[in-house]
């Protein structure tokens, strides 16, 4: 699944090739990617004639403002294998396209989902965002925000018994981390994936707070991270992979202490850790 690094990525490459421009129309490929309105045919209507003013990402959301006549916002949540591809018209289709919208000359944007969770939302003007695209209100401060500081890291984590690796996955406790960033985290802080958030001391969050600034910061950096089919928005795969200190390394020797790197599922997730760098 895209995490923060990868949908920063499509949300800076969105906003190099795509504002200003009309949308001149569309096609919905599978209906049930539009999660608002109810309506298809009225997706279309409402985003045709508009430009995009702007960009925005809020966890792992993607957020265009429109510019008049049809101002609002259309929203897009990626999920597991969610992809926005900018080609031109007569680039042949993918199977997994969904969504297509038509700019001028001959461009358009194009989404492709092959595990087909993934949504576009259009809010009307004078809307509330969240209203609509529910899932906005759930989430916590960004990692880039100044509100997340050490101290509200502290008071989010102290009143879990969860595992901190289950914790960190909640979007109610940090908008946008995901599996993969939570071990390069839990990694460069020096804490084990098991470790109960209760039994954290609090000279550890603030190294944490500080490896899941960094290893975001990093994963940006090298264009997001690919494992599977994260592409951005040319088609280009993500460099993280190559610099990841535990994720997806199992067997490997640790880099820092050449301990061999292990494995764990917690919460149905895998979790890469080392042992002797991790207490």
């Amino acid at each position: 699944m895209p995490e923060l690094p990868e949908v920063e990525t499509v949300r800076r490459g969105l906003n190099q090739l795509t504002l200003s421009q009309e949308i001149t129309g569309g096609d919905v490929l599978l209906d049930r990617t539009i999660a608002y309105p109810f309506s298809v045919d009225e997706f279309l209507a409402k985003i045709k004639g508009s430009a995009i003013a702007s960009w925005h990402r809020r966890g792992k959301y993607l957020l265009a403002e429109l510019s008049p006549p049809s101002p609002g916002w259309l929203g897009v949540h990626l999920r597991m294998t969610g992809q926005l591809l900018w080609l031109q018209q007569n680039e042949p289709l993918h199977k997994h396209t969904r969504v297509r919208l038509f700019f001028g000359n001959q461009q358009e944007l194009r989404f492709v989902d092959q595990r087909t969770f993934g949504q576009m939302w259009w809010v009307p003007p004078g809307v509330p965002v969240e209203s609509i695209i529910t899932g906005l209100a759930k989430l916590a401060v960004d990692p880039f925000s100044p509100e997340f500081t050490v101290e509200y890291l502290a008071n989010k984590l102290q009143k879990s018994r969860r595992p901190i690796k289950t914790a960190l996955l909640d979007q109610s406790i940090v908008a946008g981390l995901g599996n993969i960033y939570a071990d390069e985290a839990l990694f460069k802080s020096g804490i084990l994936p098991t470790t109960l958030c209760t039994d954290l001391q609090k000279k550890q969050i603030e190294p944490l707070r500080t490896a899941i600034i960094q290893v975001l910061s990093a994963s940006i950096a090298a264009g997001g991270t690919t494992f599977s089919n994260f592409l951005n928005v040319k088609g280009v795969n993500g460099n993280y992979g190559g610099e990841a200190w535990v994720y997806n390394r199992t067997g490997e020797p640790c880099k820092v202490c050449g301990n061999v790197i292990g494995r764990i599922k917690l919460g149905g997730r895998s979790s890469h850790f080392c042992s002797q760098c991790q207490m």
